[in-house]
């Protein structure tokens, strides 16, 4: 079989290594527009639960990532300058580009072939496939070319948030939410090495406005945030990789292939980042592809209709409990006039899939504090 992926991130390279290493005469072949060693952003989380899914399906991918990752087992959650516990909700990170060249070197160790800085403007460009794979995330030269056949819909959340890093490594996975001038400004961080942490900054559209980032400079927005949230960066600068403000794409498809092209990842769907499960999403379609087509030998058009029938469900409900968590941080400021505890309740409750039963078998620790000043 002949395939042509297009994208080089975690989806597009893990297909490849899987497919070739399991059908070794396979022709696969991996376009990337972007230089090898190239990458936006700084780390990529996974919760432990998604490690586990990981580990089940693919011990070796699993086994190879570990490693080179930053682990705890708490969260902690900073509002009104208290912090709160939220105990054994466990993540795992690890740097973006490491875990690119990670799973480079796997793809080209069984024998996929990988093009870098090759722009393709259109699926024409691509030498004749049997199958072609759209890893290209959400602007997708495959999707956007054939939207209507995708039947794709696309719309945006109303917050802002801009993607920097910062050179000091955060002991967990935390939310800083702080009141300022302008209004409430909230920060994801977790470190991803020794050294280094993601630092998202959100914030609603009003306050965004009033802080005048809508007309600042990439670097005017990065040096006020720097000094935003000065205390929690510990006097470091933030550092910025494509850090601009944006709102969050929310993507969907519903038609999961089109002739011998089909969707994985960020070019079929998205997940809100607050729920930290668009780079696992990618790699579970990954697998669910692979296996569908293992499933319908010598059938492609079978295999595609049977890898969106097994995989949908699993989808939607994973993008129904992002887009809550997503809506839940839209009105965070009215969440932040909640006391510390009670305000860690409406967050780890906020995604409609942890109940009072599961809090207490997840984090005894803080659903016993809770409790305890709720009576």
């Amino acid at each position: 079989m002949r395939i042509a992926i297009i994208g080089g991130g975690p989806a597009g390279l893990y297909f490849a290594t899987l497919w070739k290493k399991r059908h070794p005469d396979a022709q696969v072949h991996v376009y990337e527009q972007n230089p090898a060693d190239a990458t936006f952003g700084f780390g990529v989380v996974f919760s432990d639960r998604a490690l586990e899914f990981l580990r089940g399906d693919d011990p070796e991918t699993h086994d190879l990532i570990t490693p080179a990752m930053e682990t705890w087992q708490d969260m902690t959650l900073i509002h009104r300058g208290e912090t709160v516990t939220i105990d054994g909700v466990g993540f795992s990170s690890i740097g973006r580009l490491k875990l690119l060249q990670l799973m480079q070197e796997r793809a080209l160790a069984v024998g996929a072939e990988l093009h870098f800085e090759t722009v393709l403007r259109s699926v024409d460009d691509l030498p004749e496939a049997d199958l072609i794979i759209a890893a290209d995330g959400i602007n997708s030269i495959v999707r956007r070319s054939y939207e209507g056949d995708f039947q794709t819909s696309l719309s945006y959340l109303p917050n802002k948030f801009a993607w920097y890093g910062v050179e000091t490594p955060f002991n967990s996975l935390t939310q800083t939410f702080i009141e300022t001038e302008y209004g409430p400004v909230n920060a994801h961080h977790y470190r991803y090495t020794p050294e280094m942490s993601t630092f998202l900054v959100e914030c609603e559209r009003e306050t965004w406005e009033r802080a005048g980032f809508a007309t600042m400079s990439d670097e005017a927005s990065r040096v006020l945030c720097s000094e935003l949230f000065a205390d929690t960066l510990r006097g470091k600068p933030l550092i910025s990789n494509n850090s601009s403000w944006r709102n969050f794409p929310q993507l969907w498809s519903d038609r999961w292939s089109h002739l011998n092209m089909v969707l994985v990842g960020d070019a079929l769907h998205t997940a809100h980042f607050s729920i930290g499960s668009g780079t696992r999403l990618a790699m579970e379609d990954v697998i669910a592809l692979v296996g569908a087509l293992e499933a319908e030998p010598g059938d492609i058009r079978a295999a595609l209709t049977r890898y969106e029938a097994e995989r949908r469900p699993i989808v939607e409900k994973i993008v129904a409990a992002a887009t809550k968590s997503a809506r839940w941080y839209e009105d965070f400021a009215a969440h932040m006039q909640l006391t510390p505890q009670e305000f860690g309740y409406s967050y780890m409750t906020r995604s409609g899939r942890v109940d009072d039963d599961r809090l207490r078998q997840l984090a005894p620790n803080f659903m016993a504090d809770y409790e305890a000043a709720k009576a």
